[in-house]
């Protein structure tokens, strides 16, 4: 049964220091396809850590990688990337910049391995 978060999104350390190696690497893709999830949350949707999970929002949907982070209970948190470009809408306001922080996501494990 999905359930409802909130995501924000930004630049992690580990992604600055992985930029280097190429969009591309592995290093960098793994940063950037990892959803940081508070642990109490992670009980509540029966996964751990390596887990895969769906995220869904009314622009789109994509499959990340689950691990225990310390964002606040309800919270969530993925480096910008192509995973996150998947959720975000068109909409920027006038600023030309679309919405990436505080939207509300449906989460659900993603059981296909």
């Amino acid at each position: 049964m999905p359930k409802s978060f909130v995501l924000i999104t930004g630049r992690s350390t580990k992604q600055g220091r992985t930029i280097h190696l190429g969009k591309d690497s592995k290093e960098y893709v793994e940063e950037i396809s990892t959803l940081e999830m508070n642990p109490a949350d992670m009980e509540a949707l029966q996964v751990k850590d390596g887990d895969r999970v769906c995220l869904n929002t009314k622009h789109g949907s994509t499959v990340v990688r689950c691990k225990k982070g310390t964002v606040p209970p309800g919270l969530l948190f993925v480096a910008y990337g192509k995973f996150v470009n998947a959720l975000v809408g068109p909409d920027t306001q006038g600023t030309g910049m679309p919405d990436s922080k505080g939207f509300e996501v449906e989460v659900t494990r993603d059981d296909r391995g």
